[in-house]
Parts: C-alpha cells; structure tokens; sequence
C-alpha cells in the first residue's frame, strides 16, 4: 500500500487542507495518507484552537488514515528545526513513500536547487547570512536573502529571484534541506496553495479560507457559523460538538496569568534559561512590564514588537516561558540527534494495515500512549507538560480527567 506523507497542524482542518490532501494522493498515486500534525502548541508560538485529539479527530474524519504527533520540541520551532522533526518522523515511519506540501507557486525547481546548497551550507552562505542578521534582519528574512544572493553569485539569475521569503516556499525548503541532509528516501512533491495564502487574514472565496483567516472569523464572531462554508461537514459537526460541550476556541489570552506570572516572579538571569530568549530579550521583557498599559498577551507582543523581535519570535519566546523550555534541551546537537519515537495519536483501517508494516519497518519505536517512565523519553516527557499546561487553560474542564490523559488515552480509532 503506497503511501503519502503531510506535514500539518489542521487549525482547524478546512476545505483548503481537504483540496491538499486529495491533490497529494492523486498525484502520488497513493493508496493511504499518512499526517504528521503538531500537537497543542503551534509553530508560530501559539496555543492550537483545539486540543489534539479533537484535531486528530478533524484529520481522521478529512481522509487521514495515520495521525502521528510531531514532538512539541519541534513542532514549536522555526522553520529549519520544525521541518526537520516532521521529515525525520515520516522518514522513520518505514512506510511513507512520498510527502507532498504545499506552497505559494507550485514550483518544484527553485526550492530543489537551493536545497542542494544550503544543505550543505558553504563558507560563503555562511558569511552572506551573517551579513544580513548583522544588519538587523530577522532569521527567516535573512535566510532567504542570503539564498537569493548566494544563488546569484553562482550564476542561477532565474532562481534568484525566486521568493523565498514567502511562509510556505520558506517550510519547503527547508523540508528539502532536511531530506537531503539525512539522506531520506522519500519522493518529495509540492502543489500550489489554492485561492488563499498561508498568512492571509481576509476572505475572498466562498470555499476555501486561510487558516489564518478562518481563526479570525471565529474568534471576533463567537460563533461557529461564520466558519461552516470553510470547513467541511465532518469538522463543522466536531467542532460544534465541542463548543456544545463548553469548550471555547482557544487562543493566547487563555494562558495569560500562567505568562504574567512567570514573567513578574522571574529575574533576567531566570529568564534568559529559556529557548527563544537571546540578545537581551531577558532585559526587553522586564523593562516592558512597568510601563505596559495593557495586561494582555496581546498587550504585551505589541510593546515588544521590533523589526529583530518578529511577532512569530516573541510567541515563540512566550512560549518557551509557559511550557519550560530550557535551553539546554534545545541545543543544536540534542535537535539534529532526531525523534526518538514515534507517538500515533489516531487511526483508519487502512492506518491499522501501515502500523503492522511499521512494528517491522519502523526506525523507531512506535508508541500508542505516552505511559514510559519518566525520563525515559526526554522530549515526551515535554509533550506530556505541554498537553497539561494547556488543559489548564480550558474552562470548566474536568481537570482529574484532562491532566496526564496522555498516559491514559489510547489513539483515536475511525
């Protein structure tokens, strides 16, 4: 049974995601879809909408038949670290033949070529990337530009020109880089993202929405309907389910006193043990706190924001705070070693078949629950902590019941 690989967070899965994954078995010629989706916590920064299990949920019902969670070590991170984790984790499943993803263009030629480069990441990459950061340009920024300018010095003027900088051209590279550099033996694909672009917040088609824009309409409306000609029937059904049942849309505000307080009992040098928090970031947070005027999440990015500090860094940064995530858990050398396992959160029949090949086939141990012992998985035990620091955000939920469920809950099956 062929078998496709997606690299997802479905927040939540809509009539975009469906239109993916349908164009990604066609043009693979694959039997079964195999997702790799983050978990609570998202690669922005941001708390999901719903938890995993609902989405799992989404995933399954969407045309997923393998729902596997890409550890919240990566899955929380920047494009090259997030790319990596999930390539790796399709990589190790034993079972995937192809991943498809999706970008702004559908081109397939520029992001190889420079994949090729930057894998290998030359001397005078280097020293073009470290011009730009000394200019004062954020990573992702930099990236691109030192690509673009790399390329055309060794003579690829079409492929300079190439946008790089965009969301997804950016994650597609750096799927590329990931593949080449552990020598995978997936076939990768790309198709163009249809009448809605990753980060676009408006809506100008009456199908198919971003994400992005999809979050929005839920979030100022308060009510599902305004959602329901994006989504399809089956996540349309689940979530009302869910807010029937008391469970809101989640989203930063929720975890704000678990932040603040963090933020008002910590000194620079406490805070400056965490991922994310470099080049004094520490100094910028406090200095912040005495004069904010508003006491909200929100408040608090917009009195950080800076051309260095993006957005999507301080979520980032934020983050690290509410989940404690150290620095030394995150090091270049603990990152590059890999996933140690490969945790399976839902399942189809056709899922059930590819985890019989994968007890054969798989790299690395395939895990149906989290219930290890403790430490025996370090970043485990970190998606553990993360599912309970976002249960603590959900109101009215039956703490005995949310907390720890990770050790309880066998996958989803459909």
């Amino acid at each position: 049974m062929r078998a496709v690989g997606l690299i997802v967070e479905y927040n939540p899965f809509h009539n975009g995601h469906l239109y993916h994954l349908r164009q990604s078995a066609k043009i693979t010629g694959a039997e079964a879809v195999v997702a790799v989706m983050s978990g609570h916590f998202l690669q922005r920064g941001e708390p999901a909408m719903w938890d995993k299990w609902t989405r799992t949920r989404m995933a399954l019902a969407g045309g997923c038949d393998l729902v596997i969670e890409l550890p919240s070590a990566y899955a929380t991170q920047a494009a090259e670290w997030f790319a990596y984790g999930a390539v790796a984790l399709l990589e190790a499943t034993g079972v995937v033949d192809a991943f498809c993803f999706g970008t702004e263009s559908g081109e397939f030629g520029p992001l190889s070529r420079a994949a090729e480069i930057a894998a290998e990441e030359p001397a005078r990459f280097r020293e073009l990337l470290k011009g730009q950061l000394d200019d004062g340009e954020s990573y992702p920024a930099a990236y691109s530009a030192a690509v673009q300018s790399y390329l055309q010095e060794q003579g690829f003027e079409e492929d300079a020109r190439f946008p790089f900088d965009k969301p997804n051209h950016t994650l597609g590279l750096h799927y590329l880089i990931a593949l080449k550099r552990m020598n995978g033996s997936m076939t990768p694909h790309t198709i163009a993202r249809e009448k809605a672009q990753y980060h676009q917040t408006d809506v100008t088609d009456g199908s198919i929405a971003s994400a992005t824009a999809i979050r929005k309409l839920l979030l100022e409306s308060g009510s599902l309907a305004e959602a329901q000609n994006y989504v399809p029937p089956s996540t349309y059904g689940i979530l009302t389910e869910r807010v029937a049942s008391g469970i809101p849309p989640m989203d930063w505000e929720r975890y704000a006193d678990s932040l603040f307080r963090t933020l008002l009992t910590s000194d620079a040098a406490r805070l400056a043990e965490h991922r994310e928090i470099t080049e004094g970031l520490e100094h910028r947070m406090l200095n912040a706190l005495p004069e904010l005027a508003d006491w909200s999440v929100e408040g608090l990015l917009s009195s950080l924001k800076t051309k260095r500090y993006t957005r999507t860094k301080l979520q980032r940064a934020l983050l690290s705070l509410l989940l404690g995530h150290r620095k030394e858990d995150f090091t270049r050398e603990r990152l590059s070693a890999g996933v140690e396992y490969i945790r399976v959160l839902g399942f189809t029949g056709k899922g059930r078949e590819l985890l019989k090949r994968m007890r054969k086939e798989a790299s690395l141990p395939v895990l149906m629950s989290a219930a290890r012992p403790p430490g025996a998985f370090r970043y485990l035990d970190l998606d553990v902590r993360a599912s309970n620091a976002y249960m603590l955000g959900v109101p009215g939920v039956d703490l005995g019941k949310a907390l720890f469920r990770d050790y309880r809950d066998a996958p989803i099956m459909l």
